[in-house]
């Protein structure tokens, strides 16, 4: 069976030098690392034989690679515009070297929303990427920010999914809920809280209305998201409709996202996600370097669907979905 994961990272060394550390990251990267059985900064950092060893011995066939959280969001135009560059120069080299392993996701400086949709348009373009991840909030901005949208204008005109990966949650968000316990605000359910309520920002603020083709993608099983959108349905669908919204909060769910199944391996939730979303929008992903290949495959092999699904999920509706 093929195997496309969408969800697989990367560094380089201009995001070493500007990525600061503290405790809790250095914490979180060496205890992680000692957990799976690999250092997660030396896998992130390798674009060539050892990562292609990795993916051989678990069975993933292609890799679509992204630039690592927090990205350029986490950055000035100053820093983030030669950042994404820089990026994304290397990942087309990469994916030159071995264009039958590995496809790419830009990154986008968006502190200059004009320059981000430019960069866009040049990686899909010139470059050959199939879309683009964007790693949450901009230094507390958020993209349903009309100043953001020239990017969805982009994106949508290009034909490419926009990736919402996660980050660490807005600052007041930090301090209101995690101060003291930074152990929560990251994978373990940070990221998805800010994950879902920053995508339902957008839904609500009528980019879906605007711009009815784009799609996006969230990973982890949809961040919570399908669990909760019977109830989000109907304690919001006035509210939206006062609003001036054309479709029902599901509606836009349904048709305007995809999830991936990247480093949530709970056969409970897939279901619930498969069932709230069917097979044809769910795709597969690892999450490496920061979940083990092999674990990805050996969910993907052994969970309860039908094996047209299991196609599906595994690379169908990745090559429909990025047109490989």
């Amino acid at each position: 069976m093929k195997t496309i994961a969408i969800e697989e990272h990367f560094w380089t060394p201009m995001y070493r030098e500007n990525v600061s550390a503290n405790e809790f990251r250095n914490f979180f990267l060496s205890s992680r690392s000692k957990q799976l059985g690999h250092d997660i900064v030396e896998e992130a950092m390798d674009l060539g034989a050892r990562r292609l060893a990795h993916m051989d011995a678990a069975g993933v066939d292609v890799q679509v690679l992204s630039f690592g959280a927090p990205g350029p969001q986490a950055f000035g135009a100053d820093i983030a515009i030669p950042m994404a560059r820089d990026a994304n120069d290397l990942l087309y080299r990469t994916v030159q070297a071995h264009p039958d392993r590995f496809a790419g996701f830009a990154a986008l400086p968006t502190a200059d929303p004009a320059a981000a949709a430019k960069e866009l348009e040049r990686s899909v373009t010139r470059l050959g990427f199939k879309g683009t991840m964007i790693h949450g909030h901009t230094r507390g901005e958020f993209l349903d920010d009309k100043k953001f949208w020239v990017i969805f204008e982009c994106a949508e005109a290009l034909g490419v999914p926009i990736y919402l990966h996660p980050t660490v949650p807005h600052p007041d968000v930090m301090k209101a809920y995690f101060q003291g316990y930074e152990e929560l605000c990251r994978a373990a359910w940070g990221f998805a809280v800010d994950t879902s309520c920053h995508f339902l920002r957008i839904v609500f603020a009528g980019v879906f209305d605007k711009y009815p083709k784009l799609k996006f993608i969230l990973g982890h099983l949809g961040e919570m998201l399908p669990f909760a959108m019977h109830r989000l349905q109907d304690h919001t669908y006035p509210a939206a409709a006062r609003r001036g919204l054309k479709k029902t909060p599901m509606e836009y769910l349904k048709e305007n996202m995809l999830v991936t199944t990247s480093g949530n391996w709970y056969e409970p939730a897939f279901l619930c996600t498969l069932l709230a979303l069917g097979a044809d929008n769910i795709l597969f992903a690892v999450d490496w370097p920061y979940e083990p290949n092999t674990t990805g495959i050996e969910f993907l092999k052994k969970v309860s669907i039908s094996d047209l699904d299991r196609e599906k999920i595994a690379h169908l509706n990745a090559e429909r979905l990025l047109r490989m």
